[in-house]
């Protein structure tokens, strides 16, 4: 009975640890892939601003009558997914990241990830960003400290652009920060007559059983250009999951890479109790960090993003 006992404690101990070793990955190892990204990203879109010719403002022409006509630059193409569209700030929170196109999974490993679909910031419409709350660098962990007037800065190669967070009434129930449920795709409806930031994230913290939204509008009291025309019609994104609510493909390699896992446990295990040597100790885990890293990250990939 005390040699089942002891079984038994030992199993639920190394579980425990094993736990808290995923915790520690998801908290601290999803960061640091996130801010290798974050700086390969950030070199990437300052080389394209410097290889773009000045975008941000309308520029005066005259025309050979002698009269003054006005141009507009054309908004820059938007990018391929996963690839560095725009850079947001948001001084109260510390937020300084670069946001890339797309809100799969794998692009919100990456930083902010911009809803295709939605017009680019700087552009009339709802733009709309996605960020994790927990994990990856947790970009957009401390939403909720966000109140009306806070301003948000979002740069693109068009320019800069600043946002001002809205208030909440009775008559803007869409307005400020709130909370909804993740079919409540509304917050991000077409904005056609103003510009407008929708920013999305999990809530509460280590959830991912609602939304969390921050409402922002154009600044126009800024000294900044006026925003542009997006160059295709805006739709609404088919649900808030996008990324944030993990992914199902994943699955099967997770399964297998658990069993391989455990496999080499088990064998280190027994090889260990047959020799106990330190050298046998630390051969053992040389083999087995890296399988467990390998199953962390596709379990990781597996749960929730904000989980």
């Amino acid at each position: 009975m005390r040699r089942v006992i002891g079984a038994a404690g030992r199993v639920f101990i190394t579980a425990g640890v094993l736990i808290l070793l995923f915790v520690a990955y998801q908290l601290w190892g999803t960061g640091i892939l996130e801010a290798r990204a974050q700086s390969q990203l950030r070199d990437d879109f300052e080389e394209q601003i410097e290889s773009e010719p000045g975008t941000s403002s309308t520029t005066d022409d005259e025309t050979p009558t002698g009269t003054t006509t006005t141009t507009t630059p054309e908004p820059p193409p938007i990018p391929p997914r996963g690839e560095a569209v725009a850079i947001i700030r948001i001084p109260k929170i510390g937020v300084d990241k670069v946001v890339v196109e797309g809100t799969t999974v794998a692009d919100l490993r990456k930083g902010p990830g911009h809803y295709s679909g939605t017009p680019l910031p700087g552009q009339i419409g709802n733009a709309a960003i996605a960020g994790h709350r927990t994990t990856y660098g947790a970009p957009f962990g401390n939403l909720d400290q966000l109140a009306e007037g806070d301003i948000i800065t979002v740069e693109t190669l068009s320019g800069s652009f600043d946002y001002r967070v809205t208030g909440r009434s009775d008559e803007n129930l869409l307005g400020g920060v709130f909370v909804v449920k993740p079919n409540q795709v509304e917050v991000l409806d077409p904005t056609p007559e103003k510009a407008t930031l929708t920013l999305t994230t999990c809530n509460p913290k280590y959830s991912a059983r609602e939304r969390l939204i921050v409402k922002a509008e154009y600044d126009l009291r800024a000294n900044q250009p006026q925003p542009q025309a997006p160059p295709t019609e805006a739709r609404t994104p088919a649900d808030l999951d996008a990324g944030l609510s993990g992914s199902h493909t994943t699955r099967l390699p997770t399964l297998l890479w658990g069993l391989f896992a455990a496999f080499v446990g088990g064998l280190w295990w027994l090889v260990f109790h047959r020799y106990s040597r330190w050298t046998t100790w630390l051969a053992g885990a040389v083999v087995f960090t890296p399988v467990l890293f390998v199953f962390y990250v596709f379990l990781e990939r597996v749960l929730p993003s904000n989980y």
